[in-house]
């Protein structure tokens, strides 16, 4: 792997009370007087009935989502705040004149400007993707689009058949080629197999749309043609598994050697498609779902060649359409924007242009490596270092006191736990973008150029150990995530600011919001997949199966809970889909409450304008998650997002919670009231 290392000062030792990452001088909270926008309550709604309205219904009642929004929320806000700084960066970067040739700085700043210059997009039109056009076009036997599908991803295409560099989950210090299926235009195989008039609705725009994209293309007969990619994506549908099935680690770990897969699948070409994706033939690959590759390959070699072609076609210019004229890129938007997430209106330029040069697939650290330099303190790394052992201690305790584990699979979490690397704000190794070559005034060569860059990066990595000092988040990524195969939480820059994480408000609110976020984290280890996962990373059970059967009955009726959810009508919660992002919610927001506990020394909580310590501590839960959503953009989360949907990550886990009911004195006639029997309780 290429990287560049570069020096890390960090200040230990500091308590959270005394260090932020974004701290003011002032001594004042950012938000209140405490930590909380109290103005953002609704007390006209019991907190029994509905926390997430008497918690944030003033907001929700006067916010107005932006024509772009899809839904906003305190995540949204902060990825506002971090795309003006990067903004910001970069536009100093474009008034310099002194910038090195081939520096990291040179190339942010022509990507960034070739991004901006709608002009010169405008004037070429569709030109800049003719030479892809052109290769598709000349796809005239099985080998040449079996060559396509391997260049799919250097060719801004799609495929039905993919093939990765990944971490093994059995064995994490090495790489494994996984074989993926997919190839879908829609974003789950239910919009085009529902019966529902609404996704018949999305269907028929979907084949105008299609239509609209092959006539930039100068395709006669536009309308069949695009009737025929849709019904061949419909026959990829049907035999593709559903997300739920695919969060299954047990299932979808099946090693083969690449003659067993010659030999299972044989009327596919794999090494050429290796070949042509410039990846080294594999003496080993994991196959994820392999009871759909035969149906798929079926599929694959019954379509004509004729069908192919426009598929490529159609999903190269899709694809491609935001970097192309404004004609096209609106064509694209008016379905994908407006139709699938009911947007009425396009993000501005510059805050696409941030995203595409400061994103994962972008220069990302590039970027990031600027913005921490402004906008990091080295103090924020010990503030979470000590607020992390304290959720680790909760999370401890509270295994401590589970009833339904036993003592062997007790000593097995607690060697998991005291083995979590956290990794806070940045990287220790920054990419080396050396290889990628921006040239002012030519977006696509620019996007070509770091999509090799990304491609060569992990073809390479075949055969290496990995490094678990790598991360898969740039600093200015307003989220976090938890790695099974490296055992690791990690919490870049970009979300330790309020209302996560502010210096100045009450414990309370910190431990409710990023202690809340920190354990959500450190509950995905503990999940129902994580779980799978030992203390060095390798998936292997390490449960008795008492203890996993009694594991997996609260899970089971914690995802009872949540398929009962139905923000729509007619379309609920995928409880399954869902159900380790719940469970991380529900543990991440018990081991936060005893690490509030625990902070506390066993002396009584202040009350602050009315409220108590516990009243706080699950308000700053609520805030974080506050959020108004378009439908559109809630049906299509509902079936592709293992996320539910805010206001359940607000009031699912809390009902569940003891502590919650006595906070707020939640009766049995309260609509959010379980009886204590129905409560689940797993961390």
């Amino acid at each position: 792997m290429r990287y560049r290392l570069t020096a890390l000062n960090v200040a230990l030792g500091l308590a959270l009370a005394s260090a932020t990452a974004f701290a003011s001088d002032s001594a004042s909270p950012q938000l209140g007087s405490f930590g909380i926008a109290l103005d953002n309550r609704d007390l006209s709604a019991k907190p029994g009935d509905d926390f997430d309205r008497y918690a944030n219904g003033r907001w929700f009642d006067g916010y107005q989502l932006r024509d772009y929004d899809t839904r906003y929320g305190s995540f949204n806000a902060l990825s506002d705040r971090a795309e003006e700084q990067t903004r910001a960066i970069i536009e100093e970067l474009l008034a310099r004149k002194d910038l090195v040739p081939g520096s990291d700085e040179q190339k942010v700043r022509d990507f960034y400007a070739s991004y901006m210059d709608t002009a010169a997009r405008d004037a070429a039109g569709i030109a800049p993707l003719k030479p892809t056009l052109a290769r598709i076009a000349g796809i005239d036997s099985v080998a040449a689009l079996t060559a396509a599908f391997g260049r799919s991803g250097m060719d801004g295409t799609s495929s039905p058949v993919g093939a990765s560099v990944t971490l093994d989950r059995k064995n994490p210090d090495r790489y494994l080629v996984g074989i993926g299926l997919g190839g879908l235009g829609l974003p789950d195989k239910d919009y085009y197999l529902n019966p529902e008039p609404r996704f018949a609705e999305i269907r028929a725009a979907y084949l105008k749309h299609v239509t609209t994209m092959l006539d930039f293309t100068g395709a006669a007969d536009a309308k069949p043609r695009a009737e025929a990619i849709i019904a061949l994506e419909t026959e990829l549908a049907k035999r593709l598994w559903d997300r739920a099935q695919l969060r299954d680690r047990d299932k979808t770990y099946n090693l083969r050697t690449f003659a067993q897969l010659q030999e299972e699948f044989p009327g596919y070409d794999w090494a050429a498609h290796f070949a042509a994706q410039g990846l080294s033939r594999p003496t080993e690959v994991n196959i994820s779902t392999p009871s759909a590759v035969g149906p798929v390959l079926e599929v694959i070699s019954k379509t004509p060649l004729t069908v192919w072609r426009d598929y490529l076609t159609y999903h190269a210019v899709q694809n491609h359409a935001p970097l192309l004229s404004t004609g096209i890129d609106e064509a694209a938007f008016a379905f994908t924007g407006k139709v699938l997430q009911g947007q009425q209106g396009q993000k501005e330029l510059w805050k696409r242009a941030v995203a595409a040069v400061g994103g994962n697939t972008g220069l990302g650290d590039a970027v990031g490596r600027m913005y921490v330099a402004r906008h990091f303190k080295p103090e924020a790394k010990a503030a979470m270092d000590d607020l992390v052992e304290n959720l680790r201690t909760a999370l401890r305790q509270n295994i401590q006191h589970l009833d339904w584990m036993g003592e062997a699979t007790k000593a097995e979490a607690y060697k998991k736990l005291g083995t979590f690397l956290p990794k806070i704000g940045y990287t220790r190794k920054w990419r080396d973008y050396g290889s990628v070559n921006i040239v002012p005034g030519d977006l696509i060569a620019n996007v070509l150029s770091v999509r090799r860059y990304a491609i060569d990066d992990r073809n390479q990595r075949l055969g290496t150990k990995p490094d678990r000092e790598e991360w898969f988040m740039t600093p200015q990524t307003v989220n976090a995530y938890y790695n099974a195969s490296f055992n690791e939480i990690v919490f870049p820059a970009g979300i330790l600011q309020p209302p996560f994480f502010d210096v100045n408000a009450d414990p309370a609110v910190n431990y409710g919001a990023i202690g809340g976020v920190i354990g959500h984290e450190m509950g995905h280890g503990f999940d129902d997949q994580g779980s799978k996962s030992d203390s060095a990373g390798i998936q292997r059970n390490w449960w008795t199966d008492e203890d996993r059967t009694r594991f997996d009955a609260r899970t089971k009726a914690l995802g009872a809970q949540y398929a009962g959810y139905c923000p729509i009508e007619g379309q609920c919660v995928n409880g399954q889909l869902t159900m380790g992002e719940n469970i991380g919610d529900l543990g991440g927001l018990s081991m936060a409450y005893t690490a509030y506990q625990l902070s506390l020394k066993g002396k009584e909580a202040p009350v602050i304008d009315g409220l108590t310590g516990d009243q706080r501590f699950f308000l700053a839960w609520a805030q974080v998650w506050k959020s108004k959503s378009r439908e559109e953009a809630t049906l299509n989360r509902l079936k592709t997002d293992s996320h539910s949907p805010p206001q359940y990550r607000i009031n699912g886990p809390l009902r569940n919670l003891d502590e919650w009911y006595r906070a707020f004195d939640v009766k049995p006639s309260d609509k959010l009231y379980l009886p204590p029997e129905q409560r689940v309780r797993i961390w």
